[in-house]
């Protein structure tokens, strides 16, 4: 077997959690899926697999390796997918599943351009940033931050995000500029009520160790827009993603402080879908439009301003409670 062939007996082992559940998806005996395993193990001589009675689970090579084998195989079933579906024009409803900020900022504004090019489609547009199963609400794709946690879907990434400690500057005028991280503690920091995670500003200090500040402040929220919004009202600092408040800092209504400790933190902006085969044109033509769109350099990155957010009445994302 060549190597493609081994990757996909491998990928299909480590979704499915056994050799004889991969062996009946790709209609091999178990035998011959245990076989093709020990191969790949031997040429490559590395264990990719833990195995016991009980359970199969990978180590962290070969945790590492089917990270890379599955996007491998999703470019593989794309290019062939690309390929036989030429012919078949996008039509039908694309329902689209998106975080509030970033679907209302840089994915919204998008969308009439999208439907100019593809008049037969409808386009659905939930904006949520609880995380929703794709396949049980009936989303076509979604974006979403992060590493995939999910191997039943494909990742095609987009750009990346990375985030930045920004005021207006009527605010800076009230309180001083802070130069030094340790200096927020006496500013008002607008913090995230639902992800305390976030709350941790970590920079980097010049002898080479982080330092980390709990942000606290008098405003928290659930979701990025709304403390996006009191930023620009001048209410305190917060720490926002760049693709919100990029066009702003170029505009002068936002200014961005402490850059010289900015912690190089980048997270992934995927284009994430349910199946790696059959995929239907539309969302093909809704995901390579994003990559147009957003590579090499994403709109927020670009000198100019970017693209503005959809009016609020727009956003509301048709989700039904």
């Amino acid at each position: 077997m060549d190597r493609s062939t081994e990757m996909t007996v491998f990928a299909k082992v480590v979704e499915e959690g056994s050799f004889s559940a991969a062996a009946r998806v790709l209609k091999l005996t178990p035998s011959a899926v245990s076989k093709q395993i020990a191969r790949l193990e031997d040429r490559l001589a590395v264990r990719l697999l833990n195995r016991t009675t009980r359970r199969l689970s990978t180590t962290e090579e070969g945790s590492a390796f089917y990270q890379r084998a599955a996007r491998i195989l999703a470019d593989i079933d794309e290019a062939e997918a690309a390929v036989t579906q030429l012919h078949a024009a996008p039509r039908g409803t694309l329902r689209i599943n998106c975080g509030i900020a970033f679907g209302k900022h840089q994915i919204g504004p998008l969308i009439p351009e999208f439907l100019g090019r593809y008049p037969e489609l409808t386009v659905e547009m939930t904006l949520t940033d609880a995380l929703s199963d794709l396949v049980e609400e009936g989303h076509d794709v979604a974006v979403r931050f992060g590493p995939l946690q999910d191997s039943s879907m494909v990742a095609r990434q987009l750009a990346v995000s990375r985030r930045a400690i920004c005021a207006a500057p009527a605010y800076f005028e009230r309180h001083g500029i802070p130069k030094h991280p340790a200096d927020l503690a006496e500013h008002n920091c607008l913090t995230f009520s639902n992800m305390p995670h976030l709350n941790d500003w970590i920079f980097r200090m010049p002898e080479g160790e982080d330092f980390k500040l709990r942000a606290a402040g008098n405003f928290s929220a659930s979701n990025g827009e709304t403390i996006h919004e009191m930023v620009l009202a001048g209410l305190g600092v917060a720490r926002l993603a760049e693709f919100l408040v990029g066009p702003e800092v170029r505009e002068g209504k936002l200014m961005r402080v402490l850059q010289p400790f900015y912690r190089d933190l980048e997270v992934p902006i995927n284009a994430v879908y349910p199946t790696r085969r059959h995929l239907s044109p539309k969302v093909r033509a809704f995901v390579d439009f994003l990559l147009e769109k957003f590579q090499p350099i994403p709109p927020w990155e670009s000198p100019e301003a970017g693209p503005q957010p959809m009016p609020a009445a727009a956003c509301d994302g048709g989700r039904k409670n």
